[in-house]
């Protein structure tokens, strides 16, 4: 009886841990189209770039300022 037992016990393993499962799976592929803003000056430079074009805008109009007060002989 043990034996039988031991037998259908194996046999029961066997065929219960051979079976294939079946999963099916589905790729889906889907096409999107993003627009991508083009970067500016303003983003590529740093902190220091930025500063000194603010400092050089200064000087370029108090310069201006000069040139404009010695050209006029008033």
């Amino acid at each position: 009886m043990k034996k039988l037992f031991i037998v259908l016990a194996l046999v029961s393993l066997a065929f219960g841990s051979c079976r294939e499962q079946k999963t099916e799976t589905k790729e889906v592929i889907r096409e999107v189209e993003v627009e991508v803003e083009p970067e500016t000056s303003d983003e590529n430079e740093g902190i220091l770039e930025r500063a000194a074009k603010e400092v050089d805008k200064e000087v370029n109009e108090e310069i201006d300022k000069k040139i404009e007060d010695i050209g006029n002989d008033d």
